[in-house]
């Protein structure tokens, strides 16, 4: 039997849980998911303990706050002025707490998001980390072909 290793291409069951076990993404019920080990389809710290399990091994895992997804970075908390908002998007547009908006890269050849956290008079408090930086999450894979 296979096992993964770096580069591997995979075809499995997973499920990732957050904090207090929430499906996040499952696949089990549907169609297996395909992606390439190293290519950032997962967390490196998910991907890492993917290394080394056999083709039709199951496994189920918890990772420590922090450790798939990073620690949460005060310094991606960053204020957008409304008069830029309204620059670069629908002049138009209201933002509420929660609000989940893209932001294009300066080279406008990709996007990022950012999450309304405080909205003032003239200005948007975005939270750029990774929504579930910080905090602990469970995965579990059934391993179904490796490549």
């Amino acid at each position: 039997m296979s096992r993964i290793q770096e580069g591997s291409f995979l075809t499995l069951h997973y499920r990732l849980s957050g904090p207090a076990g929430e499906d996040l993404v499952n696949t089990f019920n549907d169609k297996p998911a395909t992606l390439s080990l190293g290519t950032g389809d997962l967390a490196p710290a998910i991907e890492a303990r993917l290394i080394g399990l056999e083709e039709g091994a199951r496994a189920r895992f918890s990772l420590a706050a922090g450790e798939a997804f990073g620690a949460h970075n005060a310094d991606l908390l960053q204020r957008v002025s409304l008069k830029l908002m309204h620059e670069i998007g629908d002049p138009h547009e209201q933002y509420h707490v929660g609000d989940v908006v893209q932001f294009p890269t300066p080279d406008g050849q990709g996007g990022y998001a950012g999450r309304v956290q405080e909205v003032g008079e003239d200005w948007l408090l975005f939270d750029f980390n990774h929504p579930l930086a910080g905090q602990p999450v469970s995965f579990e894979v059934q391993v179904i072909g490796v490549l």
